[in-house]
């Protein structure tokens, strides 16, 4: 199985465009690179229900070039024994049902959360940060605005100390 792709694209993996429909010329991160990979790793996880070490497997063996594997090696599998905690984390601030949040949108909301609960070395900052830019290449026309909405909500009560 191969990761997810747009059902368009011949197959390729999903790939980010702007508006106009140009591809993205911002240089990434090798840590960018590797939450592009956890978010879609998730995402297949979700939507496809595979094991996590088969999609790592896949990631790694698909991906090619400099990517932080240790990264995405720690924090993609953490996140799914975790939905249950983090779902009930994110339910004081969400205005909707989790079935009626959009899909891509829920594995920011989840993957942000994680973060600001167990991953107290990324300022809250970033994580919101990263996790809107993602919304915005990946997400719905305005699901950014959701997500740093929620996310920003989360990390004041999560995060106190860094307020």
């Amino acid at each position: 199985m191969k990761p997810v792709t747009d059902p368009g694209s011949a197959g390729k993996p999903l790939t980010p465009v702007k508006d106009g429909g140009e591809s993205t010329k911002k240089k990434l991160t090798e840590r960018q690179k590797a939450r592009r990979m956890v978010l879609q790793a998730l995402y297949q996880w979700q939507m496809a229900g595979a094991p996590v070490n088969e999609i790592q497997a896949e990631f790694r063996g698909y991906y090619q070039g400099k990517i932080d594997w240790a990264y995405f090696h720690e924090v993609f599998p953490a996140i799914p024994p975790r939905v249950a905690e983090l779902d009930a984390a994110l339910m004081p601030w969400l205005d909707r049902d989790l079935s009626a949040i959009d899909p891509i949108e829920l594995c920011l909301l989840r993957y942000g959360v994680y973060e600001l609960l167990h991953r107290i070395d990324i300022p809250y900052k970033v994580v919101i940060n990263e996790c809107v830019e993602l919304a915005r290449v990946f997400g719905a026309t305005d699901g950014h605005k959701y997500i740093n909405g929620i996310l920003d909500k989360a990390a004041r009560q999560i995060r106190t100390l860094e307020f």
